[in-house]
């Protein structure tokens, strides 16, 4: 199965890609590798509000985490010139949670994104990952994700 029929038997379609929302590109690519900037979570269009431990429970973070996977991979496909078969192999996640001092599921938040990378890509799919528990990030976000690709 193609990772374009993963995404229809998911009922998933991929969003326009995201503006960059202060002075950075979506995306850089050296070479084969592709650096995809940090997408925050969104809901409705609108940036997904709230702190983890706080007023966001773990499995609410992880459809939140789910979210912004799919708008990473709307900017892969962009990355790739429209095509997604141009993927070799997702490297890496980074994952940051805003959550309180005191929560500890950061990874867990972070599994929405990478079960999903990893049930469209397959064996490309399994990725090296960090997931940071901080105090803030922009917009009030519950959570945001950055990838690292490599492409043909």
């Amino acid at each position: 199965m193609s990772f374009y029929e993963k995404l229809q038997a998911l009922n998933i379609e991929l969003p326009a890609v995201a503006t960059p929302a202060a002075a950075y590109v979506m995306y850089a690519q050296t070479g084969n590798t592709v650096f995809l900037s940090g997408h925050i979570a969104k809901k409705d269009g609108a940036p997904w509000v709230g702190q983890l431990g706080k007023n966001i429970s773990t499995e609410e973070g992880k459809l939140a985490a789910r979210a912004v996977a799919i708008d990473l991979i709307a900017t892969l496909q962009a990355a790739c010139g429209g095509d997604l078969n141009r993927v070799k192999r997702i490297v890496k996640l980074m994952s940051l949670v805003n959550s309180t001092p005191d929560f500890t599921e950061q990874h867990l938040v972070t599994n929405g994104a990478s079960e999903l990378i990893g049930e469209i890509f397959g064996e490309q799919g399994k990725h090296a990952r960090s997931a940071f528990g901080v105090a803030q990030i922009p917009l009030g976000a519950c959570v945001e994700i950055e990838m690292i690709v490599e492409i043909a």
